[in-house]
């Protein structure tokens, strides 16, 4: 996706737009080429839940503590997060660039008996509109798109004054040259080649820095690290690769 930098342009990268919506079917194959989204899902929800829950003052432990919130997760993909954050009680909206993943991520909660309302939509096209939400996600969407600054802009506008946001990327360091885009990409085959572009991962201090004008101040950050003995994720003290940040707007 991409966020608006001038009268015509938007802020989505179409050449990330066409990459994502040509593997758009296999979105919900857990060993095809979304698995790292998969292997990861269990580690963002968690994240997500406890800090929604801690923001918001409610009960972890219910059903659906998530219940009267609405949440937005922009670059839905496939749904891959709006299903659970849904199953947690949330009114969930999705907003993607590509056309055949919203499609696919419809036709998914249909079957799953889920009340989804997803969109092929840009976040400062929604913004423009003036809805705004409780919780707006922002998960593995910010390296693919054509202008950071924009995109945080759009996606800051979208949160309710006292709503969060919640975010996941990669940092711009050689360690991640080497393990997320080398290494997934190359030498593990995790994820087609030409997937990420590390000169577009995001620094946490680029991403505190872009959220700031726009009173939306951030409140942790945590790393996210994979073991390949365990062949698992987990939270961590690490950022130098996969990392989450929670943030909240004034």
């Amino acid at each position: 996706m991409s966020m608006q930098t001038n009268e015509n342009q938007s802020t989505a990268s179409p050449e990330d737009v066409a990459r994502f919506t040509a593997m758009a079917e296999t979105w919900w194959d857990a060993n095809g080429k979304f698995r790292p989204l998969h292997q990861i899902n269990p580690v963002r929800i968690g994240y997500i839940r406890d800090f929604v829950c801690a923001h918001f003052n409610r009960d972890g432990m219910e059903t659906k503590p998530f219940h009267g919130l609405e949440l937005l997760d922009i670059g839905c993909g496939g749904g891959l997060l709006c299903e659970p954050m849904a199953r947690l009680g949330a009114s969930v909206s999705g907003i993607d660039a590509g056309d055949k993943n919203v499609a696919i991520a419809s036709l998914h909660s249909e079957q799953s008996g889920l009340d989804i309302t997803y969109r092929q939509q840009l976040p400062e096209d929604l913004a423009a509109s003036g809805k705004t939400f409780d919780i707006v996600l922002n998960m593995e969407v910010i390296e693919h798109v054509a202008d950071v600054d924009a995109f945080l802009a759009a996606s800051a506008s979208l949160i309710k004054p006292g709503g969060v946001m919640v975010l996941s990327t990669m940092n711009r360091t050689l360690k991640a040259l080497a393990l997320a885009k080398i290494g997934a990409e190359y030498v593990m085959r995790w994820l087609p080649v030409g997937t990420h572009d590390w000169r577009k991962f995001v620094k946490p201090s680029e991403l505190a820095r872009g959220l700031r004008p726009h009173n939306v101040q951030v409140s942790d950050i945590t790393g996210m690290v994979y073991s390949p003995l365990k062949d698992v994720w987990s939270l961590s003290k690490d950022l130098d690769v996969n990392y989450l940040v929670s943030a909240v707007r004034k």
